[in-house]
């Protein structure tokens, strides 16, 4: 079985470093390279090719916004998954706008780490609990009847919305 090549961004080298020794325990996984910023990334998603790019928000350079928008256009069949500290509405749905299939607080445990990386690489959306919750408020939040609040998001929110609701 050919292995799930991943990419690591994140500006802190103990977190790509902890983050690898997590995934590389599981024989289907493989870190092929790893990125102290966002253009960094987006350079090595153009040189090693990996199925899942694992990016941090906050990078210096190029953020994990701008970074992920820009993997996606040159690399669409790579699969992103955030993996942060941040909660913030706003860093939430701009990245998921960008093209993230996924977004896990850098609290979450190594196994739901593996998994994530898993369901991203088969097309899947992961979105960590409180991350799935501000996605629905802001769907519960229209006025009016529930089709006007669906309309306010995005294209890529609504995906994300429906694959979340099948998990």
């Amino acid at each position: 079985m050919t292995p799930i090549r991943i990419l690591l961004a994140d500006d802190h080298i103990m977190v790509r470093e902890g983050t690898r020794r997590i995934l590389e325990r599981e024989p289907d996984l493989k870190v092929v390279a790893e990125a102290g910023d966002g253009r960094e990334a987006v350079g090595y998603v153009r040189q090693e090719h990996p199925d899942v790019a694992i990016v941090d928000i906050s990078m210096p350079v190029m953020n994990g916004i701008e970074s992920t928008r820009e993997i996606k256009r040159i690399a669409p069949q790579t699969a992103i998954l955030v993996l942060t500290a941040y909660d913030d509405d706003e860093y939430v749905f701009a990245i998921l706008e960008a093209g993230a299939a996924g977004y896990l607080l850098k609290n979450a445990r190594g196994s739901e780490l593996i998994d994530a990386v898993r369901k991203v690489y088969e097309g899947e959306s992961v979105l960590h609990p409180s991350i799935a919750a501000k996605v629905l408020s802001r769907v519960r939040r229209g006025s009016g009847p529930q089709d006007a609040a669906v309309s306010d998001l995005t294209e890529r929110e609504i995906e994300v919305l429906r694959l979340a609701a099948r998990a």
